[in-house]
């Protein structure tokens, strides 16, 4: 289940650099082409699964436990990544899990949530949907860049 979704992560870097309104776009398109298969999966898991909430439980915990084997080195994640690893979360994996337009969508975000706050230090996340985001620009993100 969710085989190497670990990997969603590994353009963070040149997806968060310089975000405005059209690349935020044009990434979230790019993002989920490439990755949006993923997000398919959680909810045809969830469709399966006679408790919802407990097959949340497990996509969340599978879908953390992934992130953190790849980017805890030495017992930790430093905190900037972290913080990196936070916002590339909040700008893209949420948004694109929500755009898929499943029911069952901010059930799986919720448990994303917890699963990941009890995971990461200092990481208490919370979820938005793309379109509120995509408002949020200007033209440059909190007035910067």
């Amino acid at each position: 289940m969710l085989n190497q979704i670990e990997n969603i992560y590994d353009d963070r870097k040149e997806m968060m650099k310089r975000l405005k309104k059209l690349s935020y776009q044009c990434n979230m398109e790019l993002f989920r082409e490439k990755y949006g298969h993923y997000f398919v999966e959680m909810t045809e898991y969830i469709d399966g699964a006679e408790e919802k909430e407990k097959a949340a439980e497990e996509l969340a915990s599978v879908f953390v436990e992934a992130v953190d084997r790849k980017f805890r080195t030495k017992g930790r994640i430093g905190s900037g990544l972290q913080a990196d690893l936070n916002m590339f979360t909040i700008y893209y994996v949420f948004p694109a899990l929500l755009m898929t337009g499943h029911e069952k969508a901010s059930v799986i975000a919720d448990a994303i949530c917890a699963k990941w706050s009890k995971t990461f230090k200092n990481s208490n996340i919370s979820y938005t949907t793309y379109e509120r985001l995509y408002e949020t620009f200007h033209e440059k993100i909190f007035g910067i860049f």
